[in-house]
């Protein structure tokens, strides 16, 4: 295989829930209001680290669009959709656009409040 090399985004990122890569920024976020299989899913303009799926014809609650799947080029976890192409003219303004799924991603925010407990080694004195 190779070496795989990532984009480090600078300041806070939306993340790969699996395996912590970037793979998009706040200031490129266009909405929160779209939804996917599994739940709530978020809008991009770009979206980074990622390797895409073939394309295919999928019904969307929108209607018929042209998408790949997207997967973290780390872990290979799929993470959501990119639009290639709308067949409705109102939906044109999707194409080229990202959609990773709510329930894949962290937030730089999500990851500040895990909480995590030191175990003393086995190594320490007593």
């Amino acid at each position: 295989m190779g070496r795989i090399f990532t984009v480090e985004l600078e300041g806070r990122s939306y993340r790969c829930r699996f395996c912590r890569t970037h793979l998009a920024l706040p200031d490129d976020l266009i909405s929160k209001s779209f939804h996917c299989r599994r739940g709530k899913a978020y809008l991009f303009n770009r979206s980074v680290n990622i390797s895409m799926g073939p394309l295919e014809e999928r019904m969307m609650l929108s209607g018929m669009h042209t998408v790949a799947d997207i997967f973290c080029c780390c872990c290979g976890q799929n993470v959501g959709w990119k639009y290639e192409s709308a067949h409705e003219k109102a939906q044109k303004y999707k194409e080229g656009k990202f959609v990773l799924e709510r329930g894949r991603i962290v937030d730089e925010i999500d990851l500040s409040t895990e909480v995590y407990i030191d175990t003393p080694s086995d190594t320490e004195d007593s």
